[in-house]
């Protein structure tokens, strides 16, 4: 997950990122293929299953256009012109009418063979027409409509256009079900407003879960009513000294709401027995010696732990589980276990066997980074390997026991590594991750002993020992997120890097429109 004593902690200010990306970025290398003028229907991130462009026809969004949707289908067609408004200055009226010339038409169809999140998109000179087993599919498909428009339809404000959709016929699905992206909320405190900024972010790139890391040693971020003193002490603080902050209930209400209305299922993330210092400063209980160890602002790791021999350990582990599985409607609870360097495996494996009948108490599957794999989980229960290699004996022995398998190596995925040494923000314990890195690898066959079948899905996750806002959350995400949701979504025929870097070049434009920050890396030879 995260790594030891030899991470720098690395502060700067938003103009920093700004002026690093700059300077790390600007320059094209000689070896980089230049940009190619493609149809838009040629630019799709992630790359669609199928795609057949119709070159001598054209769709154009105009002041009359309606969005034509009804039933469960009015909801992603309210999203739609909430995305198609602010650019246009278009009314884009939603409504169960019948299509006509210059609309565009949502319709649920059990037909369509494509899952619950595929969606058949066709674009004709007189209508879009978007087909889908479910409003999820048709969110899908929107995603991929918005890219297929011009850029500036990403804008907050009104543009001049024109509004044009190239002909043609895309028919889409994901290989993986479940395309995460984590946010480290403990290291670095982040508002509802942030991570709702981020929840759009990822949603634009058919990312469809959320996992929040809400505690670690530098602070605890969720309000537990039956131990209050979790958040009010325990989250006043963060890396470096900052205020720290917390989410009431409502609060995290709020976001998991936010996330469902864009499809996007939130996990949970409660680290034990390690990363858990700002547990141990709340309640002097917890610890083995009953003396509170003092807020902690730094980044090393594997220094704390739960007293595994105390009762009032395990009352407060389901107090903690049983409150966050009550506010928490997708499936998944995340218990960590990672880490845990002050326990030794005897008292992990004891620990860890009394938490994960808790977790399936409160109707909830356990999802943990790999090394929990030693208390040998059952069932349903997700291992999250955040490994460097591409093999560990735990994998091999939970595929056998039936668990699935979520890939997110840091090598590989890891979004808060450094893109290079000139890199203004981040980590380097797992190495330097380029946009090429992120990229060139395969999530189906990364793992030896791991097939395909046994891979739940794929996580980019972004931890923030040196993001403190947004503008340092995009410069770490972007471009490399959506890489790693090409590999989560796109057929393994399709994956191809210049391909893609072509591809993605294209998007930098879209990105600016949309005010989003990223890093101008010099491996893309990126559209002006």
């Amino acid at each position: 997950m995260t790594s030891g004593p030899t991470r720098p902690t690395v502060r700067r200010s938003a103009l920093a990122v700004v002026a690093g990306a700059l300077v790390a970025g600007t320059a094209v290398p000689a070896t980089a293929a230049p940009a190619v003028e493609n149809s838009a229907m040629d630019n799709i991130i992630p790359a669609p299953e199928s795609v057949h462009p119709d070159p001598a026809t054209t769709f154009e969004l105009t002041e009359q256009t309606s969005i034509r949707a009804s039933g469960d289908a009015a909801e992603v067609g309210a999203y739609l012109a909430g995305v198609l408004r602010p650019s246009t200055g278009f009314p884009v009226p939603v409504s169960g009418d019948e299509v006509g010339t210059g609309d565009i038409s949502l319709e649920l169809d059990d037909g369509a063979g494509l899952g619950p999140a595929g969606y058949r998109l066709q674009v004709t000179g007189e209508t879009v027409d978007l087909r889908a087993a479910s409003a999820e599919g048709l969110f899908n498909g929107v995603q991929t409509l918005r890219q297929l428009l011009p850029a500036a339809i990403e804008s907050p404000t009104r543009q001049p256009g024109p509004w044009t959709v190239p002909g043609g016929e895309i028919v889409d699905q994901p290989r993986f079900e479940h395309r995460a992206a984590m946010l480290d909320v403990a290291r670095h405190f982040f508002t509802v407003d942030q991570v709702k900024r981020y929840v759009d972010q990822i949603a634009r790139y058919k990312m469809n879960r959320l996992h929040l890391h809400l505690t670690d040693d530098q602070g605890w971020r969720i309000q537990i009513d039956s131990w209050p003193k979790l958040a009010e002490y325990g989250g006043s603080t963060e890396v470096g000294g900052g205020p720290g902050g917390h989410y009431t209930k409502q609060d995290y209400a709020e976001i998991v709401e936010y996330a469902a209305s864009r499809h996007i299922t939130v996990i949970p993330e409660i680290d034990m027995p390690g990363h858990t210092n700002a547990a141990l400063a709340s309640y002097a209980e917890l610890n083995c010696d009953g003396v509170a160890p003092p807020l902690y602002t730094g980044i090393e790791v594997g220094f704390s732990s739960l007293c595994v021999e105390k009762d009032v350990t395990y009352r407060f582990v389901e107090d903690v589980i049983r409150e966050l599985a009550e506010i928490t409607p997708g499936p998944y609870l995340h218990i960590g276990g990672d880490e845990a360097d002050s326990t030794t495996d005897e008292d992990y494996k004891a620990f860890v066997s009394r938490v994960l009948p808790m977790v399936e108490k409160y109707g909830k599957t356990a999802v943990g980074w790999h090394e929990y794999g030693k208390a040998e989980p059952q069932g349903e229960s997700v291992l999250q390997y955040w490994g460097t290699t591409d093999s560990d004996p735990l994998l091999n022995e939970a595929v056998a026991r039936g668990n699935k398998i979520l890939v997110s190596p840091a090598n590989k995925s890891y979004l808060d590594m450094k893109y290079d040494e000139n890199t203004p923000l981040g980590l380097q314990w797992a190495g330097f991750i380029e946009v090429a890195d992120a990229y060139g690898w395969d999530p189906g066959s990364y793992l030896q002993g791991v097939p395909e079948d046994s891979v739940l899905g794929v996580e980019a996750p972004l931890w923030s020992e040196t993001l403190e806002n947004s503008d340092h959350i995009e410069f770490m995400a972007f471009p490399r997120l959506p890489a790693i949701a090409e590999l989560a979504w796109s057929p393994k025929g399709t994956h191809d890097w210049n391909s893609f870097a072509q591809r993605l070049s294209t998007h930098g434009p879209r990105l600016e429109a949309a005010t989003t920050n990223y890093y101008k890396s010099p491996q893309i030879p990126w559209t002006t």
